[in-house]
């Protein structure tokens, strides 16, 4: 199920200003532990106070991997093009 990012940032602001524990907070939202362990962890890279990608490296990330096998399969497409079109001008000779 995808989840709003203002219903992300409210589950993990809730955890932090809440006294009780990750698996009371989750419940109390219907979510699991481990989605508002992962949010929580994805908020504290984007704000710097943990190593890995941000959220928006992560898209930029996924929108380039899109791109990237794109222009894969139209490279590949044009060298099969290529090839046929070669062995028809062989052909006619």
């Amino acid at each position: 199920m995808a989840y709003t990012p203002e219903f992300r940032s409210e589950a993990v602001r809730l955890y932090r200003l809440g006294n009780r524990g990750l698996k009371p907070t989750a419940r109390e939202i219907g979510i699991s532990v481990a989605t508002l362990r992962k949010w929580i962890r994805q908020t504290e890279i984007d704000e710097g106070l943990k190593e890995g990608l941000t959220s928006d490296e992560r898209a930029e990330l996924t929108r380039l991997r899109r791109e990237n096998r794109l222009l894969l399969e139209e490279k590949e497409i044009l060298r099969k093009a290529t090839l046929f079109f070669a062995r028809e001008t062989d052909h006619r000779r």
